[in-house]
């Protein structure tokens, strides 16, 4: 590791803004607000924390995700389309030697876990405390000894937005206690699963493993879930401005408070159909079998679980042909089945809206809003978990400030955001 000053004085050098514009996706000489937020991270660490002049450090990044394909398949050991974007959260990072981790996150405040303490704690579930817990508690699990430590983190990753801030903060800590802690020997998809083992037992959320793995792994990403603890992935390279299109993630500003029971929903009932097929989830179930057996399926566990079962086996279907058809340039086709996703995300998944209020439904609004704007071009879908949030638009360039415009007048100022597909997800930035 290097002291403050020396990490400043590396961001002059070529290699490092080398480094640096890869990961963000700007040339070098466009790097000004890059090394500037850095700089901000590094005095903000040393404001909080008051380390001498030769306490060494290092800054690590973790970058937020959007889904391209494959919508509440992944918890079902399905197979998903994934991304890491252009939004990303850093942080600056140090031992220390009081027995506590203590990570400062700008508008949160400070979290601090104590690592001789790593059972769970009931009274901490859906807090930041419990993923902190949760993966210093895998990384010993595996073996190795954890300490304490400081860490100062500013995210413009937007909480709520579904480009999944929870899921690139578990990686942020992540690659902080591989790099603190694990050598360096923990895989960017083990360290995915590290923050899912942490939201899943210790923050009590029964997510699949897709928002972790996109944010991790970096670029575009098909992934297989069959094997829970060794998912199978690979890179799937496309240049979306090279199609004319760019991509929008439109925020509703809708709520996500109180919808854990909305999101849990969804893998209980598909589970429940898995279950009665002898299984345990729905990517070991045959579609042929499922479809023979709908008549006891509807009359033991009603039509909603039939009907989200219909959308994940047609859904894993649409993500291989989502695959083909960027390998193949093929991006008319590819952007039919993000529509067809979203529709079916619509009709059989039911995850626009709760319904609990029926004055209440941004999300269908905003994509009535985007088959208007883009006028039968593009592609428009619900984005993430649904029912609250965002929805994500494929945009043919010429018809950017249109859309752009129409968005924001309905929604807000800056409820429209054009975001890249950056090659790094989860990585140590400086060490």
């Amino acid at each position: 590791m290097s002291t403050i000053k020396q990490i400043k004085e590396k961001m002059l050098t070529q290699d490092c803004r080398r480094a640096l514009s890869r990961v963000y996706c700007k040339p070098e000489d466009e790097l000004g607000e890059v090394c500037c937020r850095l700089e901000e991270i590094l005095e903000g660490f040393r404001k909080t924390f008051a380390p001498g002049e030769e306490t060494q450090v290092f800054l690590c990044t973790a970058a937020g995700r959007t889904e391209v394909g494959g919508n509440h398949t992944d918890h079902q050991r399905g197979k998903v389309l994934a991304a890491s974007v252009d939004l990303d959260a850093v942080a600056c990072v140090a031992p220390n030697d009081l027995g506590v981790a203590r990570l400062y996150s700008e508008g949160y405040g400070m979290a601090q876990v104590e690592v001789g303490k790593l059972e769970k704690v009931a009274a901490e579930e859906n807090t930041t405390l419990s993923l902190i817990r949760g993966i210093l508690a895998r990384a010993a699990q595996l073996g190795y000894a954890v300490s304490g430590f400081d860490a100062y983190l500013r995210s413009d990753v937007p909480g709520g937005s579904g480009l999944s801030s929870s899921a690139c903060y578990e990686v942020l800590v992540g690659v902080m206690v591989n790099h603190l802690f694990c050598r360096d020997e923990l895989s960017l998809a083990q360290i995915a699963m590290m923050g899912q083992y942490a939201e899943n037992v210790y923050f009590g959320k029964p997510s699949g493993l897709m928002d972790q793995m996109a944010c991790a792994l970096g670029g575009i990403v098909a992934i297989d879930f069959a094997d829970e603890k060794n998912p199978v992935y690979r890179q799937v390279h496309f240049d979306f401005a090279e199609a004319g299109h760019v991509l929008c993630i439109v925020d509703t500003g809708a709520d996500h408070a109180d919808l854990t029971a909305d999101y849990g929903a969804i893998p209980q009932e598909m589970k429940a159909v898995a279950g009665l097929m002898g299984k345990e989830v729905l990517s070991q179930v045959r579609p042929e079998d499922f479809y023979a057996e709908l008549p006891r399926l509807r009359e033991r566990l009603g039509d909603r679980a039939v009907l989200r079962a219909i959308h994940y086996f047609s859904d894993v279907e649409r993500v291989e042909r989502q695959v083909q058809a960027l390998e193949k340039g093929d991006f008319d086709a590819f952007l039919k089945l993000v529509t067809q996703s979203g529709q079916s995300s619509y009709m059989y998944l039911q995850n626009i809206a709760t319904y609990r209020d029926p004055k209440e439904q941004p999300v269908a609004v905003a994509l009535a809003m985007a088959q208007h704007l883009l006028g039968g071009r593009g592609a428009f879908r619900v984005h993430g978990g649904g029912f609250a949030g965002t929805i994500q638009a494929f945009v043919p360039v010429d018809l950017l400030e249109q859309f752009r415009t129409g968005m924001d007048a309905l929604l807000g100022q800056g409820a429209c955001q054009v975001l890249t597909i950056r090659p790094v997800g989860g990585a140590v930035l400086m060490d």
